[in-house]
């Protein structure tokens, strides 16, 4: 049970500390910015950490126990945190360890690609995919996700095309940043089949596998009775569920029968990770889960008041709940704020969403909104977005402002 620090009832997580109590940290969403600017923007969460992390990084302290990190149980915790959750159990003596998922996908690219391999990717896709590939020599080839009434989903058919044009791999990211999308098993079997017959490599990015809702149901690529589930690559990390990205853990967890390439990442790469991200991480998965489960109640209830307040307060703009993250991707082309609205929101509004355009050509007009924070702060970011649009004359369906 988690208390608020001014000494109230209980509360849940995501509202355990006051505006004043945040603006004390000094992570990046919250030093980015001026303090009168609030930040929605970047993926972290303004939670305590569960009691069985902060316990054992407490230890570790007061231990001094802050040398160079060690694999330690790590991947055998992942790897029952993975069997109770999605029924899949892969070996932990293959998985190896690596900083964080980004660097974890850039070191696997680098094994099983050649330089100036294409890489496809579902957009609008997470930005550092757009600096890290070309860095390496690895061309992106965008595959936009389909925006339907009904949400987003898989073209499968320029999939193939994209495929079946000399793509090497395909970097999957289930959950998809920033939409929210759930892949369901009947779009991963066919995507497998499809690899398979190409010779793709799949190489998986399920950082938020622990952060789905009701509803919908994560199932790993590496799970998959296909050749291309065997032969793929997930990067995992309890980075963003238990809100750890500071403290550098992830694994490189193959199929089974990847388990040789997984091999041939160096020991050193390891020497970036953090020990106590290890730590961390290995109870995270290990024991955190009714704190997760807090969590997700929290998530789930933010989620539908970030619909009823935007439909109230700003009905132009395009939401659909995600199905899974704490990340919500809103379409505001409607707004006629530009290809950027998030510049104008931060300008006018005083609150910081991420800007649509960093995620690729399908981001114009859209801005992606972190919701792990209290009500009160996603209402005042609601408000703030529609304070400064007050008097504005909106746009049309093309996106040209017109007087409502």
């Amino acid at each position: 049970m988690i208390l608020t620090s001014t000494g109230g009832g209980h509360a849940g997580p995501l509202s355990a500390y006051t505006l004043d109590q945040l603006r004390e940290r000094r992570s990046s969403k919250w030093r980015e910015y001026p303090p009168d600017v609030l930040p929605v923007w970047v993926a972290e969460m303004d939670t305590p950490l569960a009691e069985p992390i902060a316990a054992a990084l407490a230890e570790a302290i007061r231990q001094g126990d802050t040398g160079y990190a060690a694999t330690g149980g790590l991947p055998e915790a992942f790897a029952g945190f993975a069997a109770r959750r999605f029924g899949w159990r892969p070996d932990p003596a293959a998985m190896r360890l690596v900083p964080d998922v980004m660097a974890g996908i850039v070191e696997v690219l680098h094994l099983v690609t050649e330089p100036g391999d294409r890489v496809v990717v579902n957009t609008p896709a997470y930005p550092p995919y757009f600096y890290w590939l070309p860095r390496i020599g690895r061309p992106i080839v965008e595959n936009p996700l389909v925006l339907t009434p009904a949400g987003y989903r898989l073209d499968l058919a320029a999939l193939e095309r994209d495929f079946a044009a000399g793509a090497s791999a395909f970097l999957l990211c289930n959950p998809h940043n920033p939409t929210g999308l759930v892949f369901g098993e009947d779009d991963l079997l066919a995507v497998a089949g499809l690899a398979g017959r190409y010779g793709v490599r799949v190489v998986s990015d399920e950082i938020h596998a622990p952060l789905v809702y009701p509803g919908a149901r994560h199932v790993p690529f590496g799970s998959l009775d296909a050749t291309a589930g065997a032969r793929s690559i997930t990067l995992a990390s309890a980075s963003k569920a238990w809100n750890l990205a500071g403290l550098k853990a992830a694994l490189a967890v193959p199929g089974a029968e990847a388990h040789a390439d997984v091999a041939r990442i160096a020991p050193e790469v390891a020497d970036g990770a953090g020990l106590l991200g290890v730590i961390a991480s290995e109870v995270a998965f290990a024991s955190g889960e009714p704190w997760l489960e807090e969590l997700l109640a929290d998530l789930a209830a933010n989620r539908a008041l970030l619909g009823e307040l935007l439909a109230e307060r700003l009905p132009e703009a395009g939401y659909q709940p995600p199905q899974a993250t704490y990340l919500a991707w809103l379409d505001l082309r409607a707004l006629g704020l530009g290809d950027d609205p998030a510049d104008w929101l931060r300008r006018r509004g005083d609150v910081a969403l991420y800007p649509g355009p960093k995620f690729g050509a399908p981001g114009r007009g859209f801005a992606r909104f972190n919701f792990a924070t209290s009500p009160g702060r996603v209402a005042d970011a609601v408000g703030r977005m529609a304070a400064s649009l007050a008097g504005r004359p909106r746009a049309g369906a093309g996106g040209t402002p017109v007087r409502p």
